[in-house]
């Protein structure tokens, strides 16, 4: 093992190697100073994108998940209600989902409004079932999300559990 360990030792300087900070005397990189690379873009290559936190609580009445949004700038700051209604398909936007005090963080946000929620989930688990494949209980949140998509086009989830529907064979 000792010869192993003397024979991999390097002992030329390597050229993609920066001194050390404060690096004086008689060593590699002694007489030059320590100067780093930045990577620059233009601007206009960056996509600002916005962001939610999403939140979903159990609706007792209607029994059934209920998805609140609450939406950030590319800066930051919170949006306005019109800007969010700028991320939701215009069909659903003051009609499926309204702006309402969220029920546990005292602040509007854009709901989903749960009192077709049921309705949808058992014509898409029905769907599964006519296409051969019959979801499991522990599914039903990704299944629920997908549905959640389709009136919020804009929020990627992560898709990686696949669903097919009948007629469709694909997820």
């Amino acid at each position: 093992m000792l010869d192993f360990e003397e024979d991999n030792i390097v002992t030329e300087p390597d050229a993609a190697t920066l001194p050390a900070a404060g690096a004086r005397g008689g060593g590699f990189g002694a007489a030059q100073e320590a100067k780093y690379m930045v990577a620059q873009e233009p601007d206009d290559n960056v996509v600002a994108t916005r962001t939610y936190d999403l939140s979903i609580t159990y609706d007792k009445y209607y029994q059934t998940p209920r998805v609140w949004l609450f939406g950030y700038s590319e800066l930051g700051s919170p949006l306005s209600p019109e800007q969010t209604f700028e991320d939701i398909i215009q069909d659903y936007a003051q009609r499926t989902v309204t702006i309402d005090p969220h029920p546990h963080l005292n602040e509007p946000h854009a709901s989903v409004h749960p009192c077709k929620h049921s309705a949808v989930m058992k014509r898409i688990v029905e769907n599964l079932i006519a296409g051969g494949s019959e979801p499991k209980i522990d599914q039903y949140i990704f299944i629920f999300l997908k549905f959640i998509g389709s009136v919020v086009p804009t929020i990627e989830y992560d898709y990686t559990m696949a669903s097919a529907t009948a007629g469709t064979g694909k997820g």
